[in-house]
């Protein structure tokens, strides 16, 4: 197991508590980002899949038979059921709630979780008539803002390896090497270095909006390109992210000036990012400064958002659960961790940065340079 059981107990008990202050006998997880972070397992939606923590007793889980094993290699949870795959999982789901004593109780559900279908919701009410479903609404996400010391040894290790395969990938990076090359050899250091198997990240060349969700090419790199790396290496599913710029040839000194201004602005905002700051003022001071220096005409994009358990059967490549835009006005925490981005003139430059009592810790800790690739 990644983590201790007591680690997933005290995320477990959480969930009680919330349980107990919203009156609910029990709360049903079933997102895969959900069932991740509180049991320690979770797997693909080819069938639906859950597990359900009462607010007093045992969590059980219900999946598929020929998953069981695999579960119990990494859960803490013991109460599993597994089941054939003709049978229909609502229907045992809702066996197993009445047989603990759940038939009648006020279940917690959430409503934007991936995996509760129209479908799937409409048929839980069917096989449970006399039940009630509460919308808990992301309450799963909510809980995980404050990252414990096991979490951010994951953040610290996945850290590592972004700035270490990122230097990789630019030493690589030449006239005549394709995208799609440096983002195999980026895949290939990063699990020799330990990351969890996956995607690279971006790793592609362009200009403007084009670079930061860019695809990889079999585009052969040319003198001039921008090459735009944001590796995403995950340990035990946990992510770091990183965006770095390199040059395939000499830097224009407009684009170190543009570099330059974004660096500053940005180190600007790490100063604020501290417990007790409100999100929208610690967004504001970057973006006013990108702004009044000319380098864009617009800002609509957020900058920054929260880092921490990416599964391996993720839909979201982004937890967009803590955003800094103009108009978040929730307060920053210790123990939160973030990835903080900027952009302009086709340049990117991010960190996963952690909230420490005293302020930013930048985990990712490359040189924030503008690079040459020269080949």
């Amino acid at each position: 197991m990644p983590f201790s059981r007591t680690e997933h107990e005290n995320r477990l008990q959480q969930l009680r508590n919330e349980s107990r202050r919203r009156g609910l006998d029990a709360i049903l997880l079933d997102d895969c980002e959900a069932l991740r972070y509180f049991t320690g397992y979770e797997t693909s939606l080819s069938y639906y899949r859950a597990c359900v923590v009462p607010q007093d007793g045992h969590p059980f889980y219900v999946l598929r038979a020929l998953d069981v094993a695999p579960l119990r290699e990494q859960a803490c949870i013991d109460d599993v059921i597994g089941h054939a795959d003709w049978e229909d999982p609502i229907d045992v789901i809702a066996r197993e709630a009445a047989a603990r004593g759940l038939g009648t109780a006020r279940i917690g559900i959430d409503l934007t979780s991936h995996a509760l279908t129209v479908q799937v919701y409409e048929r839980l009410k069917g096989r449970m008539p006399h039940a009630t479903f509460v919308d808990i609404d992301r309450l799963p996400w909510l809980l995980r803002r404050r990252k414990s010391p096991a979490e951010i040894e994951k953040l610290r290790a996945a850290s590592r390896i972004c700035d270490s395969a990122t230097q990789y990938v630019i030493d690589a990076a030449r006239p005549g090497v394709t995208e799609r090359e440096l983002a195999n050899l980026a895949i290939a250091e990063m699990a020799r270095l330990g990351a969890d198997p996956g995607l690279p990240g971006v790793v592609t060349t362009g200009r403007g909006w084009g670079m930061l969700h860019g695809h990889s090419h079999d585009k052969r790199l040319e003198a001039g390109d921008i090459l735009h790396l944001e590796l995403l290496p995950r340990v035990d599913g946990y992510s770091a992210r990183m965006q770095r710029c390199a040059l395939i040839g000499p830097v224009p000194d407009h684009l170190l000036r543009a570099f330059e201004t974004l660096r500053s602005a940005q180190d600007r905002q790490f100063e604020m990012l501290v417990p007790g700051a409100k999100a929208c003022d610690v967004d504001r001071i970057l973006r006013e400064a990108v702004l009044k220096s000319g380098l864009r005409d617009t800002y609509p994009n957020i900058t920054g958002y929260t880092l921490g358990c990416y599964p391996d059967f993720f839909l979201r490549w982004s937890d967009f659960t803590w955003v800094f835009h103009p108009k978040a006005d929730w307060i920053v925490e210790e123990g939160m961790a973030f990835h903080m981005y900027t952009s302009a003139a086709g340049l990117g430059l991010s960190e996963t940065v952690l909230v420490g009592p005293r302020g930013a810790e930048r985990l990712t800790r490359m040189e924030r340079r503008l690079y040459s690739a020269r080949g």
